[in-house]
């Protein structure tokens, strides 16, 4: 039998560490997908849609810390797998698509193919780091090195190769360097001495300095913890929450100051914040305007992120690990940090929590009931709902780099993809997955249940249920005078549909039961599903700008 070029890309995954890959069989794969069965080395994860089957993938990436894999048809599969790989692009997550294409003597020439997009790379160019295609069979082992290299080198990000049905079924040369396979990773920037140096002498005068911890300083926890024992306070992006342990006590965790009036009067009093690996997202800086001390210093792996969303008066180019361990060797002994300030910290987050709990109304304790309902290393996924941006994102600690996953994009719908593939990831050494999306995401995807039901995912479903979108009917009453146009849903009975997909399931209906339910969920073999019935337990409070502005 022929070695393929089918044969190659499931070798190369392998070969490349993947274990598990996620997509739907077509027309335009099946050569590729054959050899993956025939090798039977890598786990293969049918989805439903090809939009889910990214956000599985996406979250596999995140939660695994390697290569996630999606594969899809050409044309109308290829352009359904974009929403995820734009998240992917959002959330720096390292994504491999593969995808087809029309067999090469259509290429490019608009004949009415089967499933043949003329622009597809354009297209998939515009949500991806990089977009490689296949012309002849022996590009094929060097775009796929360069594809999976360029997914995982820093920022990380997702990228597709466009691999010809007919190439496919091609014969090639097997590459003797798959015995030895060494991706090409581009290293990350080397922090130069000299700006290391003036780096540490702005902070060593600083009294109550302060680290602010992106997604790209997920890899630097012990460094990041080295200058908290030196006295340092810290607050996490969302996108980097876990970093260090949120029950740090020096640490705001993701308490980042939108909507913490506490905790922005105490940014007044910091006298240095070093920005690692972060953004800035407008989410988290109320766009631009939250005020963060004067004395700023960044650093990123990307010398382009330099100055672009606060100015800052030092940058250093560089791994956040090898930055942040060469700044604490530099500063021991040199910095002297106010005695009160860790109680400060501690105190003014306590202060911040509280009062932020008591926006919450009747469901004021539902962080404390789930936070004691899941076990420590549980993996915490939410969807874009206002749960999801209010009592699950702020008051809900995690505890580590890998266990915290949320659209970053904060589009909605990969909630219950993103459980599905955080829950893989995690495998049999995770208790659990717990996956929280409100009714109008969860509807998105919803018939992923029977992906999630197929795999045996060990994943609890948490779905807040108001028929409504409550986010935007916040919006349209602060905005549009109350005005609230086609918001309301209409949804089958979501105990009936976790029945139908052979999922054992709860409701919920009293505040005080939610932590308990969830418990028992926690404790069944394999997926389960919670409804929270928010019509019977009550409406949640409008947050952010729009309680403000109702209540003006």
């Amino acid at each position: 039998m022929a070695y393929t070029v089918g044969d190659l890309v499931a070798e190369f995954l392998a070969a490349a560490g993947v274990n598990t890959a996620f997509g739907i069989v077509s027309i335009h794969n099946i050569p590729i997908l054959d050899a993956i069965g025939r090798r039977n080395a890598i786990r293969f994860v049918p989805a439903r849609g090809e939009m889910g089957g990214g956000h599985m993938a996406d979250a596999y990436a995140r939660v695994s810390g390697g290569l996630g894999v999606l594969v899809t048809s050409t044309g109308p599969g290829a352009a359904n797998a974009v929403p995820a790989l734009v998240e992917a692009r959002f959330a720096g997550a390292p994504l491999l698509h593969i995808t087809g294409q029309t067999a090469t003597r259509f290429l490019g020439r608009d004949t009415g193919a089967v499933h043949d997009i003329p622009t597809q790379g354009e297209m998939l160019a515009a949500a991806c780091k990089s977009v490689h295609r296949i012309r002849v069979a022996e590009e094929a082992f060097g775009a796929l090195l360069a594809a999976a290299a360029d997914a995982l080198s820093a920022p990380t990000g997702p990228v597709t190769v466009e691999i010809p049905t007919d190439l496919q079924r091609a014969a090639v040369a097997r590459p003797a360097a798959l015995d030895r396979l060494v991706l090409p990773l581009r290293p990350a920037p080397a922090p130069a001495e000299a700006e290391l140096d003036a780096a540490a002498e702005l902070l060593a005068g600083a009294k109550r300095p302060m680290l602010w911890l992106g997604n790209g300083a997920k890899g630097a926890g012990r460094e990041a913890l080295a200058l908290l024992d030196l006295g340092f306070g810290a607050v996490t992006s969302w996108n980097g929450r876990g970093t260090v342990p949120e029950d740090h006590p020096r640490s705001f965790g993701a308490l980042h100051g939108n909507d913490a009036p506490a905790i922005q009067a105490f940014y007044e009093t910091v006298d240095a914040m070093l920005v690692v690996g972060s953004r800035l997202r407008g989410h988290e800086t109320l766009d631009g305007t939250l005020k963060l001390p004067r004395t700023l210093l960044q650093v990123d792996v990307d010398p382009r992120a330099s100055g672009r969303t606060y100015p800052s008066a030092h940058f250093i180019a560089g791994d956040a690990a090898a930055v942040l361990g060469s700044l604490a060797r530099r500063l021991r002994g040199r910095i002297a940090v106010e005695d009160g300030f860790g109680a400060d910290l501690a105190r003014t987050r306590a202060e911040a929590a509280e009062a932020y709990r008591r926006t919450l109304g009747p469901y004021a304790d539902f962080p404390a009931q789930l936070r004691r309902a899941m076990p420590r290393d549980a993996v915490w996924v939410r969807d874009a709902t206002v749960a999801g941006a209010t009592w699950a994102h702020r008051l809900m600690p995690v505890y580590g780099p890998r266990a915290s996953v949320h659209p970053v994009g904060a589009g909605i719908g990969p909630g219950l993809p993103f459980g599905i593939g955080a829950a893989l990831a995690a495998g049999p050494q995770s208790h659990k997955t717990v996956m929280l999306a409100g009714d109008g995401g969860f509807a998105m995807n919803m018939t992923e249940l029977w992906t999630a039901a197929q795999e045996r995912a060990e994943v609890c479903v948490i779905v807040m249920n108001d028929g409504i979108y409550a986010a935007i009917g916040h919006i349209q009453d602060a905005f549009q005078d109350g005005r609230r146009y086609f918001g309301e849903l209409r949804h089958p009975d979501l105990l009936g549909l976790a029945a139908l997909a052979g999922m054992p399931a709860w409701r919920v209906d009293r505040a005080d039961a939610f932590g308990e339910t969830v418990a028992r969920a926690l404790a069944t073999a394999g997926p389960t599903l919670v409804e929270v019935d928010m019509r019977a337990i009550g409406p949640v409070p409008a947050y952010g700008p729009y309680a403000k502005r109702q209540a003006t």
